[in-house]
């Protein structure tokens, strides 16, 4: 996973690009780390030169390299979409998180509080107990700083890296 340039940007959203890189170096066994917008948009990602791949159509197969944080962050809109769907028809509040168990994997998605959701792909032998860990520490310090203007910047420096990287 490479680390996203966070030239330009402000310090709030520099802030969030080394809390993500810091999940990423911490947590052993991460294959991809997304932040998805509550309307289902990549907003952070722990490889945004994948994700530039994948917007472009080229890698491994038409749409994406497997396993990008562009797919990442496609796959947990769903998944929070539809554990948010369960909720209100079981009448039981709000999704905390939700943890899916392969046999090749794990994915963890974990809500933030302004409806945000953060994913985590990790490998077979990651440790679920800490990659949880690391992700609610990650979502109570990035919580209150994901304002409407932090995500339309985060989106802009996403799409601004991905049209100047090479194809």
């Amino acid at each position: 996973m490479t680390a996203p340039s966070t030239y330009g940007l402000s310090s709030e959203a520099r802030n969030l690009h080394w809390l993500l890189t810091n999940l990423v170096e911490e947590v052993p066994g991460l294959l991809s780390v997304a932040v998805v917008s509550s309307d289902g948009l990549l907003l952070l990602s722990s490889d945004p030169g994948r994700n530039a791949q994948a917007r472009a159509g080229h890698g491994d197969r038409p749409g994406g390299p497997r396993g990008s944080s562009a797919d990442l962050a496609t796959v947990v809109s769903g998944i929070g979409s539809l554990t948010i769907g369960a909720a209100k028809l079981m009448d039981s509040g709000g999704v905390k998180h939700t943890m899916v168990a392969m046999d090749e994997g794990s994915l963890f998605v974990m809500s933030i509080s302004d409806g945000s959701l953060l994913g985590v792909h990790g490998s077979a032998d990651c440790d679920m107990s800490v990659v949880a860990y690391h992700m609610a520490l990650f979502v109570g310090r990035a919580g209150h700083v994901l304002t409407p203007e932090l995500r339309s910047e985060l989106r802009k420096s996403l799409e601004t890296e991905s049209a100047g990287s090479p194809r």
